[in-house]
């Protein structure tokens, strides 16, 4: 995996970005779509900045990604960007194939594409996703605590190769010579997902050296387990508001496929995923480092606001949270794997035209949206092509 310019990866740390007024969800101004005041932090030598709109985040497997996805389905199409999305009707690049420009759906290298928003499943090559993004696009990705992680993974994943012969996620750790046969989802996820070998030379040098380099490639690294302060950093980096980054939780399981784990278990999980542990490790070092520099009370402050504003919307929303049989609308249960038994929402009734869509979309799981986006993005080719026929005509 090559590094980006150090000119390109730091400019997040020197356009100084500041933060952003209240933009009402439902009926949004100029403010959400540009240009946004600051009007509490005019001591930081700015008063406004201009929101980011070409935007690359690698989705990491099980790490509340599908959500961040949510926030940037809904995000770009609200704003009419266009989507680098995987090419035929695949939800995910090729997965687990190495990344290539060819795999995004209309991309040609000879014609004048432009992409501003990739957020689907792949194995990052960053000499590839430089062929389809432009130089001047925010990258960010999310990491989650391996424990956590393979937990989910294991009932997620459940029928893939290395796990299906296992009785339990203890059996495969207590026999995973007997049981791994080399496939991602088994070890070091995060790792492979970032490009690297998930089953690579394990060293203090190595350790550093890959923290190094995902952190010369990406403009932020979120952590899963600080879900809200990532969501306010990821706000002020973009130079969002703090309607762009509401959302509910997507993707997660009911309690009941949730496996309490043994502090030996815990343990054998850390070396069984050590280059997984490592990263996450370096990483949220630096997120806090980070949080340090954005300043605690203010962190604390924003937090809040964003937890009102998100428990406001619910209660517009939300009728409840259950399980997939329990979904009313048919088009909005979620994909479900392994032995997780992933949740979805109801709606509640009587919901007004702009407040159904914005509900709607909240929820919507990403294979659906996938294909909401790409539809409309093929319509709205196929209507450009239509009218530059039409106008080729008239010149005759």
């Amino acid at each position: 995996m090559m590094w980006r310019s150090r000119a390109v990866c730091r400019r997040s740390e020197q356009w100084n970005p500041v933060m952003t007024p209240y933009v009402s969800i439902l009926h949004p101004t100029t403010a959400s779509r540009g240009e946004h005041q600051n009007s509490e932090n005019k001591d930081r030598g700015s008063s406004s900045c201009r929101a980011h709109t070409n935007i690359f985040f690698l989705k990491t497997h099980k790490t509340a990604s599908s959500t961040i996805m949510n926030i940037l389905f809904r995000y770009g199409e609200f704003h009419n960007l266009t989507f680098a999305l995987p090419s035929k009707t695949n939800s995910q690049f090729f997965y687990p194939k190495y990344f290539t420009a060819a795999f995004v759906d209309g991309f040609s290298a000879h014609n004048n594409n432009t992409y501003q928003i990739m957020c689907h499943h792949m194995r990052f090559l960053l000499t590839e996703v430089e062929k389809v993004m432009p130089s001047n696009s925010f990258y960010f990705t999310i990491l989650r605590n391996p424990v956590s992680l393979m937990e989910s993974s294991f009932s997620y994943y459940k029928a893939t190769s290395s796990f299906i012969r296992a009785k339990s996620l203890e059996d495969f750790l207590n026999k995973t010579s007997n049981y791994y046969k080399g496939n991602s989802h088994a070890r070091n996820i995060m790792t492979f997902d970032l490009g690297f070998d998930h089953n690579g030379k394990e060293s203090p040098k190595h350790f550093q050296l890959a923290g190094r380099m995902v952190e010369a490639t990406y403009d932020l690294v979120l952590i899963t387990e600080y879900f809200d302060e990532s969501l306010v950093l990821l706000k002020d980096a973009l130079c969002w508001t703090f309607d762009d980054v509401l959302s509910f939780p997507l993707n997660t399981r009911t309690n009941s496929t949730k496996l309490a784990m043994s502090q030996d278990t815990q343990e054998k999980i850390k070396i069984w995923n050590q280059l997984d542990w490592q990263l996450y490790v370096y990483f949220n070092n630096s997120f806090w480092d980070r949080v340090e520099k954005f300043g605690k009370e203010r962190m604390q402050r924003e937090v809040e606001e964003l937890r009102k504003r998100r428990a406001q919307v619910a209660k517009l929303c939300l009728k409840d949270t259950v399980e997939v049989n329990k979904i009313q609308d048919k088009f909005l249960i979620p994909y479900q794997s392994g032995k997780a038994k992933i949740l979805g929402y109801n709606l509640n009734p009587g919901l007004g035209k702009a407040e159904q869509l914005l509900c709607q979309r909240m929820v919507t799981p990403e294979l659906q949206y996938t294909n909401l986006l790409r539809a409309k993005q093929r319509k709205s080719k196929f209507s450009s092509i239509n009218s530059m026929i039409i106008q080729v005509r008239r010149q005759k």
